[in-house]
């Protein structure tokens, strides 16, 4: 049987996997972190003075299941498969009553810490794994202490430190293998996406889904710009453009990607600029309006939206160069007018109605049908997130009856208003503005600043940008993300603390370009300051191979080290005795000092007297404690190194 746990050893083991569950539970999506946090602490606290009974453990594991799929949809990811860890690691303390069942239960746990990995890279992440990973090994060394039998217990301090002691020796290795173990450009395996989706910008708009992305305010890109910069109202940040429409729904049309981007004749202006974006998870990239070309890595669609060619499943940076258009795609092709003028049958009649009236007031004028829908919302319109959710005729509802809404709805709703009017139309999504960091000097463009507006084509111009949302009078702005937040301000009523935020993103940031960004090709280029250009992968190697060779050199010499005598005299002293063990005469361990002279004495009487007396000394150094003057330390240590053993004749029996 394995011996029963320790008040104290169980304390150490529970908060140890407690402090390994936590950075997983902040990954978590929705309600799943704190739910399965309320989850472990119940059971924590049911099952402290006795495990529970199996029948109550199959229950608990049944209904936090039961909620991790249900939440996922049924569907199963890398966030599905990190959440089941996590119930189950919540589960496992109803069962911890032994010495074996501790090892169990830490072991299980320093899988949590490695698992939120899979989430997350952020320096935060980082650092409260690490901490869970220390007290994990830290209650791993109460256990040993319990299973030795030792009654003695550490001071939590000093058992950190041990652990802390450990964990520098392996310190070495592991810089050598993340700096130069030779990185590849994609993984050997693939890992699942996750099965409930990031906030961010997708290739569809549907009703009420882009309350999500609107209401969170987690960052979504940062924006480094290089000469000159544009002004705030200028940073329209191109997204997914979507064409068709089936009268709730707007999603991209895939047939455009295969084609090549329009002709575009740009101003002037030019803006050089480098994207870091955050992980979405999909291929969605957005750029300043409009990119010039397509980075390395992405392609650029007719309509000049941007697409990753692989998942955007780790923070990821993108130089490119964009300028405002003179001229955007003057000829229109006939599939592509006919793709912009699409409008499913039976759905909003009174839009149909009202757009086909302004047709024939204005004749062929297209630009006086885009102005009077401009005016139209200024004249009438109230921007707010509080809107309820449309029926069958989405547009007639939003125009003609509660004539509120946010940027989905006025986008949404301008376009099927010009398609009805026969002026070819689309919706743009994307981000509008963004934060300047005084810190970086760059700009910060959360999710809250996702935004949809239109693009009509003109004769003589191309497609050109209005955002009917921007045509709101101010006095009608009822209801946005500032208003929800606790406090008055876009940032709740923290202002002061928005030096502390600058810092905090600032840091974060330079997380993402000093470690999630260093690819292989930043690999090769490690040694360009020393003169080196490029690193080979076959140098790499030789270079890791190399450096991993010395650092486990110096694991081995301080193991070696941490297993000698710490005290310098009793080093000598000890050194003393294998001296004279060369001739036959080292010292027993069972032997005292003066036995161990007399039988040397005996043995080879030259040099006898010079050895009674040094150990006299020590002996007084030793063990003479306030009785006899103590000699002085660094004299009787020069002594004990010097001497060396007679050379004279052996004495005979």
């Amino acid at each position: 049987m394995s011996p029963p746990l320790d008040r104290r050893a169980r304390a150490w083991s529970l908060l140890a996997a407690a402090a390994c569950l936590l950075p997983l539970l902040l990954q978590l999506p929705g309600w799943l972190g704190p739910g399965i946090g309320a989850a472990a602490t119940l059971v924590i606290a049911a099952a402290w003075s006795r495990p529970l009974p199996g029948w109550l453990r199959l229950l608990l594991w049944l209904a936090l299941v039961a909620g991790v799929l249900g939440t996922a949809h049924f569907r199963f990811g890398r966030d599905t498969a990190c959440a089941l860890l996590a119930a189950m690691l919540a589960i496992k303390p109803a069962e911890t009553s032994s010495l074996r069942d501790a090892r169990s239960l830490l072991g299980f746990a320093l899988f949590a810490p490695f698992a939120t990995f899979l989430l997350d890279q952020g320096p935060l992440t980082l650092a409260l794994g690490l901490a869970g990973a220390l007290l994990a090994l830290a209650a791993l060394l109460r256990l040993a202490e319990l299973e030795s039998g030792d009654v003695r217990t550490l001071p939590p301090a000093r058992r950190l430190a041990m652990v802390l002691r450990l964990v520098a020796l392996g310190l070495p290795l592991a810089l050598a293998a993340f700096w130069l173990f030779p990185r590849l450009a994609s993984p050997l395996w693939g890992v699942p996406e996750r099965a409930m989706a990031r906030p961010g910008l997708s290739d569809d708009m549907s009703p009420g889904e882009w309350i999500d992305i609107l209401t969170d305010d987690s960052t979504a890109l940062r924006a480094q710009f290089f000469g000159a910069t544009p002004a705030r109202e200028q940073l329209y940040w191109r997204g997914p453009v979507l064409w068709n429409y089936d009268g709730r729904s707007w999603t991209q049309s895939r047939w455009l990607r295969d084609l090549p981007p329009a002709v575009v004749r740009s101003s002037d202006t030019r803006w050089d600029y480098q994207l870091e974006v955050e992980p979405t998870d999909r291929r969605q990239l957005v750029a300043l309006d409009l990119p010039l070309a397509a980075p390395r890595g992405a392609r650029l669609s007719r309509d000049y939206s941007l697409q990753a060619l692989q998942p955007l499943n780790r923070a990821s940076q993108w130089r490119l160069r964009s300028a405002p258009p003179a001229e955007f795609a003057l000829e229109l092709p006939v599939t592509l007018r006919r793709a912009a003028l699409d409008l499913p049958e039976g759905y909003n009649p009174r839009t149909v109605a009202l757009a086909r009236q302004w047709r024939r007031d204005a004749g062929t004028d297209d630009a006086a049908i885009v102005a009077r829908a401009m005016r139209m919302i200024n004249d009438g319109f109230g921007y707010t997130l509080a809107t309820p959710l449309p029926g069958r005729h989405a547009v007639d509802e939003f125009l003609f009856d509660y004539r509120q809404g946010y940027c989905e709805h006025f986008a949404g709703a301008f376009v099927v208003l010009m398609r009805a009017a026969g002026i070819p139309a689309r919706v743009v999504t994307g981000y509008v503005g963004g934060y300047r960091n005084p810190i970086g000097d760059y700009w910060l463009v959360r999710n809250s600043d996702a935004h949809a507006w239109a693009e009509a084509w003109l004769p003589g111009r191309g497609w050109v940008r209005f955002d009917p949302t921007a045509a709101v009078a101010p006095e009608r702005i009822y209801d946005t993300l500032a208003d929800r937040a606790p406090g008055a301000g876009a940032l709740g009523g923290l202002a002061n603390l928005t030096p502390v935020m600058d810092l905090g993103d600032w840091l974060r940031r330079g997380w993402n370009d000093f470690v999630l960004g260093f690819d292989a090709e930043r690999q090769r280029q490690l040694l360009r300051p020393l003169g080196v250009d490029d690193l080979p992968p076959a140098r790499l190697v030789a270079l890791f191979v190399g450096t991993a060779l010395l650092s486990l050199l110096w694991m081995a010499w301080r193991a070696a080290r941490a297993g000698r005598e710490r005290d310098p005299v009793l080093r000598a002293w000890h050194r003393l005795g294998r001296r004279y063990a060369r001739f036959g005469l080292g010292r027993a361990p069972h032997e005292s000092a003066s036995a161990w002279a007399e039988r040397v004495a005996r043995a080879r009487p030259a040099g006898a007297d010079e050895l009674e007396r040094l150990i006299h000394r020590f002996n007084n150094w030793r063990y003479a404690g306030q009785q006899e003057p103590r000699p002085p330390t660094l004299a009787l240590l020069r002594e004990l190194r010097r001497h060396r053993p007679a050379n004279g004749p052996r004495s005979t029996p």
